[in-house]
């Protein structure tokens, strides 16, 4: 193996190990925290962490095989089911971000009438659109024999061998793409600029009140002017920065695979194996910023997992504190002799 491939070897490895933890530590949240099950997004959460899990624990570990032996690493009947698989939750991912943006909009814009747009009824719904959804197209593609091992990737994933299909193949790509990135990208976008305009709205207003009452507050000290003027400014930018990411990481993750997966249809643009490799890294290390980016650096879910650590702790110092009170017991006898 080169350095490159051992390098690549060494990421896939690391974001395999890191998305388990993350997305375990995700699930025993939502398993331990009753408010967090209350809650519908936590739906659209738990249906996320679990795409994530099964990517982690199904095509991860064939595209390091792959990446060390330079082959198909499994036989044909697990490579297919793996590449089905792969393309299954890849989708259903995309939709359960989109399903989330859509919460989201529907909790600042209409939030009045949330409850009642909102439930879990309707979260059932949409989530099980996103399975037909993102069912349907490893079904259309293992029914025409599209899946299997490639090279270009080093994994089990959406792929024609045969030169007589490559139109149908190319229509089959563009539209999956369109209707599952593209589509996700449009929906996240729309309701999350949506969301950053009222969130500015209400800034602006409280911006209005704080600026108001600095004025009327003639002697109060520079230093709390100080604080309420940087607290302005954090509020502005806390929405921004939290846009940013649900709709950055998105793109940085799948865009460069899917317009690899694009460019590749051309045989004009030749694609080097290892950028090939790397796109589908950067569309695995979703699974690994998922968890952080809408679970785990959310104030429920980090109270959440405090309160899991201090009990463990405390049961684990409780045990501690009887062992050593037995040991202590069955010594007094010996001292006492």
């Amino acid at each position: 193996m080169s350095i490159w491939e051992l390098l690549l070897a060494f990421v896939v490895v690391l974001l395999m190990l890191v998305a388990l933890l993350a997305n375990v530590l995700v699930l025993l949240c939502f398993l331990y925290s009753a408010d967090i099950r209350k809650q519908v997004p936590g739906l659209f959460i738990l249906n996320l962490t679990f795409c994530n899990l099964l990517m982690a624990v199904s095509s991860m570990p064939l595209t390091l095989a792959g990446i060390i032996y330079k082959s198909q690493p499994a036989g044909d009947q697990v490579c297919h089911a793996v590449g089905f698989l792969e393309t299954f939750l890849t989708t259903n991912s995309m939709l359960s971000m989109a399903a989330l943006s859509i919460d989201r909009w529907i909790a600042v814009v209409f939030p009045l009438s949330y409850h009642s747009k909102m439930r879990f009824r309707d979260a059932a719904l949409i989530l099980s659109y996103t399975w037909l959804h993102s069912a349907s197209f490893p079904i259309v593609a293992a029914s025409l024999s599209w899946v299997g091992f490639h090279h270009l990737y080093a994994s089990c994933t959406l792929y024609n061998k045969r030169p007589e299909d490559r139109t149908q193949f190319v229509i089959f790509t563009g539209v999956f793409h369109a209707l599952s990135f593209l589509l996700s990208l449009v929906v996240l976008c729309f309701t999350y600029l949506k969301v950053l305009k009222v969130a500015r709205f209400h800034c602006k207003r409280i911006d209005v009140i704080t600026m108001q009452t600095l004025v009327l507050l003639v002697d109060i000290h520079p230093s709390v002017r100080e604080r309420c003027l940087e607290e302005q400014r954090r509020r502005r930018q806390r929405a921004t920065k939290k846009i940013s990411t649900f709709i950055g990481t998105f793109i940085l993750c799948f865009a460069p695979y899917v317009i690899t997966r694009l460019v590749e249809l051309s045989s004009v643009v030749h694609i080097n194996a290892h950028w090939g490799i790397i796109s589908k890294c950067l569309a695995y290390s979703k699974a690994v910023s998922d968890p952080f980016v809408y679970s785990l650096l959310r104030h429920q879910y980090k109270k959440t997992w405090k309160d899991i650590m201090n009990k463990v702790l405390k049961r684990s110092s409780i045990n501690s504190s009887a062992l050593a009170g037995e040991a202590h017991n069955r010594n007094l006898p010996q001292l006492n002799e």
